[in-house]
């Protein structure tokens, strides 16, 4: 074989066994987790930020009803 194609064949091997494997176990691992949702701890706290979420909308529908009874004008400003 040429130089060049002696040169390749290490990087080209180091790659196919070492590089490509692990990059396999990788993404498939990641792509499980994804598969499997949220666990139990993950699924309290989007819960708890959702019925935070509520809350704060139902204060500031609270605060533009106000609004609207105090001063009128205050959506044109």
């Amino acid at each position: 074989m040429t130089e060049l194609a002696w040169a390749l064949v290490a990087p080209l091997n180091i790659f196919l066994f070492l590089v490509v494997p692990i990059w396999l176990v990788l993404h498939y691992r990641s792509k499980r987790r994804l598969d499997e949702g949220l666990d139990d701890s993950a699924r309290t706290r989007l819960e708890q930020a959702l019925q935070q979420s509520e809350q704060l909308a139902e204060r500031v529908d609270t605060l533009e009803r106000l609004l609207d009874q105090e001063v009128p004008e205050w959506r044109q400003r």
